[in-house]
């Protein structure tokens, strides 16, 4: 019995970290066990910091799948996103509808916003704090599970709210480019953002040079799958003609 026990433990695990979040219900049909059965392995993975129970299932958090901190990254190429940010900003129109991912350069483009007459749409705390108090702007803030140290909203919940969403334009940043297309380094993060790009007209990514020809845990989607790529200027020819091959807009900030 303890070696089936640790088994049907660690397929548990598998499950949850392949997925990022499995509900309890699905669970207990994957593996063929009640759901008190199930809530056990679960107090026994989240005790050891790999798993965090939520209401209806569960989230990975071992390492390797958490989100960086935002204070981590805050400090990294802060004027090449600065500059990335301002061009984004130029291409949105007063009384437009837009939907600001989480992260440090649609922070930034947040930060510009403030006293446009816009609707804004946001999973991120960080962002939603920004515009707050700007009067000018409709703000929407998307609920879910409230990644530590990220602020940024994540799982079925928000999957839930982004169904009654249209906005003219998506704006976020991922962790990787390479020829195989984005990455980023959440698989719920990613899950939330294919659902963001359904709501979109415009799916518009802001990536400085660091992040391409490099290749992170979860794959978004193909180049071909976005609109507009704003980067800065010291990002390789090779990687400039990338995007372009890819029939995909390239702005380059200044």
């Amino acid at each position: 019995m303890p070696v089936l026990v640790e088994e049907r433990r660690q397929h548990v695990l598998d499950l949850i970290a392949r997925h990022g979040f499995v509900s309890l219900a699905d669970l207990a049909r994957s593996l063929g066990v009640s759901e008190s059965t199930l809530r056990r392995d679960l107090c026994f993975w989240q005790e050891k910091g790999l798993v965090k129970r939520i209401h209806g299932g569960a989230m990975f958090t071992g390492d390797g799948v958490n989100l960086p901190a935002l204070e981590d990254r805050a400090g990294r190429q802060h004027e090449e996103k600065r500059a990335i940010a301002a061009a984004a900003v130029e291409r949105i129109r007063n009384g437009d509808a837009i939907l600001l991912d989480g992260g440090t350069t649609t922070l930034e483009v947040a930060r510009l916003l403030v006293g446009r007459p816009l609707q804004v749409v946001t999973n991120s705390l960080p962002i939603a704090q920004v515009l707050s108090g700007s009067r000018e702007t409709d703000l929407v803030v998307l609920g879910g599970y409230v990644y530590p140290k990220t602020g940024v909203a994540l799982g079925p919940l928000l999957i839930r709210a982004l169904e009654d969403v249209h906005v003219q334009q998506l704006l976020m940043s991922v962790s990787g480019i390479t020829a195989k297309g984005l990455f980023n380094s959440n698989m719920l993060l990613v899950e939330a953002e294919r659902r963001m790009m359904r709501c979109a007209d415009e799916v518009t990514v802001l990536a400085d040079h660091t992040k391409f020809g490099r290749q992170a845990l979860a794959h978004l989607c193909e180049l071909e799958a976005i609109d507009v790529l704003i980067t800065d200027r010291a990002t390789p020819s090779e990687q400039r003609r990338l995007v372009d091959d890819a029939g995909v807009r390239l702005i380059v900030a200044n």
